[in-house]
């Protein structure tokens, strides 16, 4: 069956990240010229996504505001000859169907996902991590689904981390096996002691799963941090039927994490075909400064 749903939780509360996040969701928080959060739909649109779930929380309106029309602020663009402008934000309204569900209780990324039940049916669906911006020629989001219609399997995206950051991500049993493909037939979430690790092989912000996950997701006791993680859930997917990991390619970039917001905007802005030119030679400036 075709992939053609994708569930994206923008329900965290962006503690990493204040007090930036005290009033404005990091989803909501601007690379260049985008808020995260598009970035991320126009990744899962051009992978072929057709309906997308933002799932939220009490104090994230704005997030549903910014994919909506805005006829006050249309009609001054045309009035003013900003056609432009126009055309752009119109554009986000029509990227894709979107629907928007409250998370009401933040009890982790398993619950949330939960949440999109209803919305999934009985259809496999992409989760694009609402932390996570993945920049590059291929969506990481296709590369995965491309995985899925090879071995019919749910699909984690996956990068190596350093040994030192291991104990901040999940850690995955994973065998080569094709290219930069992986059969991932164990993980835990942030592994505690060194002999838990299972490799330095870590889930990063993208995943396609078949739909008895939801089934799976309903037993799952509360893990680390007390909350329900959708990695415990994977972990019995992976065991039993076993998963498909692809070491994506293209840039990461974590949007809970200041460091990485100031990466996403310095890197995305070199590339911008306005800005690129004048940022980098403002850049040089900088640099040369500091010697």
């Amino acid at each position: 069956m075709k992939v053609t749903k994708a569930v994206i939780p923008a329900a965290g509360l962006g503690t990493r990240v204040l007090p930036a996040t005290k009033s404005m969701p990091k989803e909501m928080l601007t690379i260049v010229d985008k808020p995260a959060i598009q970035y991320i739909v126009e990744e899962a649109v051009n992978s072929g996504i057709t309906d997308i779930l933002i799932i939220t929380n009490r104090g994230k309106g704005i997030i549903e505001d910014h994919f909506d029309r805005s006829p006050e602020l249309e009609e001054r663009l045309l009035a003013t000859g900003k056609k432009d402008a126009y055309d752009e934000i119109v554009s986000f309204s029509r990227l894709a169907n979107i629907f928007f569900i409250r998370q009401k209780e933040t009890k982790g990324l398993g619950h949330a996902v939960n949440c999109a039940r209803n919305f999934v049916g009985n259809e496999p669906f992409a989760v694009l991590y609402g932390d996570d911006v993945i920049i590059g020629d291929d969506p990481a989001c296709a590369q995965l689904i491309r995985a899925y219609e090879q071995f019919g399997k749910s699909v984690v995206g996956i990068k190596s981390v350093p040994a030192a950051d291991i104990h901040k991500y999940s850690s995955l049993k994973a065998e080569p096996l094709q290219d930069n493909l992986f059969s991932v037939t164990d993980m835990v979430e942030k592994p505690k002691t060194p002999e838990a690790v299972l490799s330095l092989y870590s889930i990063l912000g993208r995943c396609v799963l078949t739909p008895d996950i939801f089934d799976i997701l309903d037993e799952t006791l509360p893990g680390a941090g007390g909350e329900i993680q959708l990695t415990d859930a994977m972990r019995t997917l992976a065991r039993s039927t076993g998963m498909t990991g692809v070491d994506f390619t293209g840039k990461r970039y974590d949007m809970g994490d200041k460091l990485g917001i100031l990466q996403a905007t310095v890197e995305i802005a070199l590339k911008h075909p306005q800005l690129g030119e004048p940022f980098a030679a403002y850049l040089k400036e900088i640099v040369a400064g500091l010697a």
